[in-house]
């Protein structure tokens, strides 16, 4: 396993642990209420109402971290659900269905709601099944399309989101939150404050503000400072507690500390010679393949969406109605980082600012949601002059992956190069 090489890697890593330790003590011992949502969802209105949030892909990734993800999927088939049922979003279903105690951390308590986007076919009998175990309530947001996609999006979606992301899906999510909201009153007994939701947009943007220099970082110093494991790991800490005095704060200090590793010369990778850029979610089973390769080849992955999508995809400058504001940043998800043509194009662009040699495209055949777009998005970025290695594996489930076939054929790439 890599050597961490920032300090606020280690920091943001033992507060999820800790944050986590705080969540179990106050369900079990104070009755508070927590939620388990999709990645997606808009958890600034959990955050607004003090609900504490469990994302499914976050545990997920915890799971596959800690090696149990084989034993939980395999229960899962043994339980009569199909073998092609996407891992990302069962994984933590899974854990709570078989021995929860030997779950990492002591596992996920029962939750007081649970909710999601209905963003593929899965989601709605994943989700109910699961609050059907925990019998808990499960509140869907449903997903609106779009019906214009306007190039180069994210030049517009700071400032004209309202135009961008189309009135009838922005009035349609909106009240689809007030459905969310009203589930929130219920279980905290508390009325929604709107003014405290802006606050927290607000917030985001200063975080995300953070997270872009570090981005421009990357782009423009010789090598890479940072590994993309850190980023992601710093990241998402901030992410799933996003606009919290803790985030933001969070979010600076990584900010410092890349600007003084930037200002000192110092390299991810000193041998640093091939900038490699990883499309789709983390390999969260095997994350040790990201820096395989520097030794032998100096290739270092330098771009995932974890970090560069934070600024294209959250900041929202202009919250008079903070509400409508945040529906902008739910809807498009899909579009923005798997669906053609936003998706490849936005890429592209990523590819091109980060000086990207080689592309990996991550293909789970469990998530159409996040393969839809990947034929496009490779065949964008050849078209771009980067050549792109196609990889076919989970992000979770490590049972048909071979690391030492998969670390030869990605060698076998990069000496093409």
């Amino acid at each position: 396993m890599a050597e961490k090489q920032l300090a606020s890697t280690a920091r943001a890593a033992a507060y999820q642990k800790a944050w986590f330790a705080q969540l179990r003590r106050d369900v079990f011992e104070r009755r508070l209420p927590y939620a388990i949502t999709q990645a997606d969802m808009p958890l600034e209105l959990f955050h607004a109402m003090d609900v504490p949030v469990v994302g499914n892909q976050w545990w997920a990734s915890i799971v596959a971290a800690k090696r149990q993800a084989p034993e939980y999927l395999d229960l899962l088939n043994a339980k009569g659900f199909h073998t092609g049922l996407c891992r990302y979003c069962s994984l933590s279903m899974a854990s709570t269905l078989g021995d929860s105690d030997r779950a990492p951390w002591g596992g996920l308590p029962r939750p007081a709601l649970l909710s999601a986007r209905l963003t593929c076919d899965c989601i709605q009998r994943v989700f109910e099944t699961w609050a059907q175990a925990f019998d808990s309530p499960f509140i869907p947001l449903d997903a609106p399309g779009a019906s214009e996609l306007p190039p180069r999006w994210w030049e517009l979606s700071r400032h004209r989101w309202n135009e961008l992301f189309e009135a009838h899906r922005l009035d349609f999510m909106v009240a689809q939150f007030a459905r969310l909201i009203e589930a929130l009153e219920r279980i905290t007994g508390r009325r929604f404050d709107l003014d405290r939701l802006r606050v927290l947009m607000e917030g985001v943007n200063r975080q995300e503000e953070y997270f872009e220099e570090v981005r421009a970082m990357i782009c423009t110093a010789p090598k890479t400072p940072v590994r993309m494991t850190e980023q992601v790991t710093n990241v998402m800490a901030a992410q799933w507690l996003r606009g919290s005095e803790w985030a933001i704060d969070h979010a600076g200090s990584f900010r410092d500390e890349v600007k003084s590793r930037v200002n000192a010369g110092t390299a991810a990778c000193p041998s640093e010679r091939l900038r490699l850029m990883w499309v789709g979610a983390g390999l969260w089973h095997d994350t040790d393949f990201y820096t395989a390769f520097e030794e032998k080849f100096g290739a270092v992955f330098v771009w995932s969406m974890y970090l560069a999508f934070g600024p294209d995809g959250y900041i929202r400058y202009g919250l008079d109605d903070p509400l409508r504001a945040l529906a902008s940043r739910t809807v498009s998800f899909n579009e923005q980082l798997h669906n053609p043509p936003w998706a490849n194009e936005w890429i592209v662009e990523q590819a091109k600012t980060h000086r990207i040699d080689a592309a990996l495209v991550l293909t789970p055949k469990g998530s159409p949601p996040s393969a839809t777009g990947n034929r496009f998005i490779e065949r964008a970025l050849e078209s771009a002059g980067i050549p792109v290695l196609p990889i076919d594996a989970d992000m979770v489930d490590s049972r048909p992956w071979d690391p030492l076939e998969m670390r030869r054929m990605t060698e076998a790439f990069l000496e093409a190069l």
